[in-house]
């Protein structure tokens, strides 16, 4: 069984310049790879024939690149499980050097065996799988007894059990590229790596600088190189601009682990040494001396401005209102200076970097200074201003022991200033603002809390006036002023939220609130507000609330909530009351009715009993009227109300009066001198087309009861006046 294996380029060994990653530890189990820093756990891997690799393209299952993300613990741990069978190596993983110089390979390795059998050294090689066997440039190959080849410039320097040195002198461009430690022992076989890094010519050092230089501040300069072999000597050497060399003896890291020679220069920088370059030169260790390469760097020595100055540029005496201007200069800076601070602070206005304008002057004969700054500041010698000015210094001094000011102490305030040119002063008081009262002293003799605010006091001069701070007088009062807020309103539709708010004017603030409904029964609610969820008209009435605070309790006079019915609560109201209504007036009608009819009754019955018998109904059915002759002298009666009723009619006659023949059923009578004069006709009409009685339909009519004719009835002579017809209708 074979697979490919991959040659390697010379192309993809890290330049020499990087800083090396050294002390690299091989782990490998049988069949497995081994670990090394800058190494991936995949890196080293068994071959088909058995033996093992680093060679960094070859790759492992997943499981190892799991472990080298775990870190070094997980490998320590696999190492100690399977340190029976491990090969393991510890050698720098990359080694740098130039063309005439040497490679000193420092190698420490452990194997199963114990025992090292053979040992090939293979030059950029490759494996062929069909032969199963690695082919190469061989630069060394040995048993245990024997030394079967090697090239005059390789050295193995170690031994059979635990040392695999090697050394290459001298090395050629050509030999960058990986050098393979074929290895064998009785029961295993293993191919360790080890990379070459080879240039044309020396590369340069490199100088490590600290983060920062300031001056006169000690500091160690560093120059390193990624290379070191005891056969071929270097020295590295500093030199500074305008300064001698200072030479000094490198130091060399020869191990496993490190490959590197250094230099470390400490001096003290001065402010001078700013933009002068400091070098590091590598040089051939041989008596005519070589110099190999170097490198340079500008060393930033940090230091503030230097020689710092204030002009001022005013020939008269200086006023306070006046304007001064001032000049800030400096002759050095490093860095450059970026702003400029001023003292004292005051009302002055930058005209340029450095130059400042301070209007209307507001200090004494106090120095006034600037600095110029980078990260640090100088600054310059104080120049004495020697202004005129007003009071200044003013401030307000309470005359009182007490640590709290209650209300109705008394309160004694005083207006102090340091100093003034001219002396001549005058005080002033100010309440918020607002002129209150001329006078050095302001007192209380009794103080209220209307009386607490922010007081100044003022004092003045020929020169200018000046004010004080704001003093505040701060008063403590038992809560007072209480009053309960309804929000939204004052009247509330049921079934909505009412918030009860308890106001208070106090201080210190109220810590506990209590309310009151108007009963004077105690809520058990003691929060500023009182929240009344979904009201019903029973929340309606007067409410207060109390306040307490350290001083006293204070409490609000009756506040009172209206709840009025909802649309819906009025709307069921009153279609009850409309429903009740409805109710009485059916009642009273039926009433009235029923009265009626019983008077209606009442009535027949009484005409009944007191008629004599003349009184009749008349009834026809179905008997179709003739039309009256044209001049008959029938009487018709119009009725506009004759619906469904029976109509009473009483007909008199004048006593002597002839009677005269009627058109109808009637027959010539003659008048009787012994009965009454008065006929009674009843008429009961169903509803029909015409609209007078005692005329004849011009159509048949239903069954039914017809209008009546008038006739005569009765002999005798009736008196000589008029006919008098009386109608009584009731209703059915």
């Amino acid at each position: 069984m074979s697979y490919p294996e991959k040659a390697l380029c010379a192309s993809g060994i890290p330049h020499p310049t990087m800083q090396p990653h050294m002390g690299l530890l091989g782990l490998g189990k049988r069949g497995q790879s081994s670990v090394g820093e800058q190494e991936k756990p995949s890196g080293r891997s068994k071959r088909p024939d058995d033996s093992k690799t680093n060679s960094s393209w070859t790759r492992l299952p997943p499981r190892h690149n799991t472990m080298h993300l775990l870190g070094p613990s997980l490998l320590l741990l696999e190492y100690l499980a399977f340190s029976d069978s491990n090969w393991v190596f510890k050698h720098p993983k990359t080694l740098y050097a130039w063309e005439g110089a040497c490679v000193w390979i420092p190698c420490r390795y452990s194997i199963p065996d114990r025992t090292m059998a053979t040992l090939v050294v293979y030059h950029n090689y490759t494996y062929d799988k069909e032969a199963k066997e690695h082919r190469g440039k061989i630069l060394y190959n040995k048993t245990k007894t024997e030394e079967l080849f090697r090239q005059e410039r390789v050295k193995f320097l170690g031994d059979l059990t635990s040392n695999c040195t090697l050394s290459i002198q001298p090395v050629q461009a050509q030999d960058s590229g990986v050098l393979g430690l074929r290895m064998t022992s009785a029961t295993d076989k293993w191919m360790e790596n080890v990379f070459l890094n080879i240039s044309e010519k020396a590369p340069p050092p490199r100088i490590e600088l600290p983060p920062e230089i300031r001056e006169s501040t000690e500091v160690s300069v560093t120059c390193s190189l990624n290379f070191s072999c005891p056969g071929y000597k270097i020295k590295l050497k500093w030199s500074l601009d305008g300064l001698s060399q200072h030479a000094s003896v490198p130091s060399t890291s020869l191990t496993p682990e490190a490959v590197s020679t250094q230099s470390k220069l400490t001096f003290e920088p001065l402010w001078l040494h700013h933009g002068k370059n400091l070098t590091c030169q590598l040089w051939n260790d041989i008596p005519e001396g070589l110099l190999l390469s170097q490198e340079m760097v500008q060393l930033h020595v940090k230091h503030p401005p230097k020689e710092v100055t204030i002009v001022i540029q005013n020939p008269t005496p200086i006023r306070e209102g006046d304007n001064v201007t001032l000049f800030c200069h400096h002759t050095s800076s490093n860095p450059s200076v970026t702003r400029y601070e001023w003292k004292p602070q005051g009302s002055w206005k930058q005209l340029a970097s450095g130059v400042v304008m301070i209007q209307k002057v507001a200090w004494n004969a106090e120095p006034f200074t600037c600095a110029a700054c980078n990260p640090w500041c100088s600054w310059a010698s104080p120049v004495d201003l020697q202004v005129q000015y007003a009071p200044r210094g003013v401030k307000v001094l309470p005359v009182s022991s007490r640590r709290e000011i209650h209300s109705g102490h008394r309160v004694l305030l005083q207006c102090n200033f340091s100093s003034s040119y001219p002396t001549d002063v005058r005080f002033f008081w100010k309440k918020n603002g607002i002129f209150l009262v001329e006078g050095k002293e302001l007192s209380f003799d009794s103080v209220s809390p209307e009386d607490a605010g922010n007081y100044n006091c003022l004092v003045n001069n020929s020169i200018g006036q000046s004010t004080s701070e704001v003093w505040t007088l701060q008063v403590l009062y038992a809560p007072r002023k209480l009053r309960v807020s309804i929000s939204p309103k004052d009247s509330v539709m049921e079934g909505k939220k009412a918030i009860l708010t308890c106001e208070s004017d106090a201080n210190p603030p109220v810590f506990q609130y209590a309310w009151f409904d108007w009963n004077n029964h105690n809520l058990q609610h003691y929060h500023q507000m009182l929240i009344l969820n979904s009201v019903t008209v029973q929340h309606s009435g007067a409410y207060r609330c109390e306040g307490t605070n350290r001083l006293g309790v204070g409490q609000s006079p009756p506040s009172t909530l209206t709840v009025y019915y909802s649309p819906e609560t009025i709307g069921r109201r009153v279609a009850l009351g409309v429903m009740l209504c409805l109710v009485a007036v059916l009642l009273a009608f039926w009433g009235v009715r029923l009265q009626r009819s019983w008077k209606r009754i009442q009535s027949q019955q009484e005409r009944r009993e007191t008629s004599n018998g003349q009184s009749f109904f008349v009834r026809n059915k179905k008997v179709q009227r003739v039309p009256l002759a044209e001049g008959s002298h029938a009487l018709g009666c119009y009725n506009p109300v004759i619906e469904d009723t029976v109509s009473y009619a009483a007909l008199r006659f004048p006593v002597g009066e002839t009677d005269t023949p009627r058109i109808g059923d009637a027959r010539e009578q003659r008048p009787s001198l012994h009965r009454d004069n008065t006929v009674t006709y009843s008429v009961v009409q169903k509803p029909q087309t015409g609209d007078y009685e005692n005329v004849t339909p011009a159509v048949p009519e239903d069954e039914g009861i017809h209008y009546s004719e008038l006739i005569h009835l009765g002999v005798g002579e009736r008196p000589l006046v008029q006919d008098t017809v009386e109608y009584v209708t009731l209703k059915h």
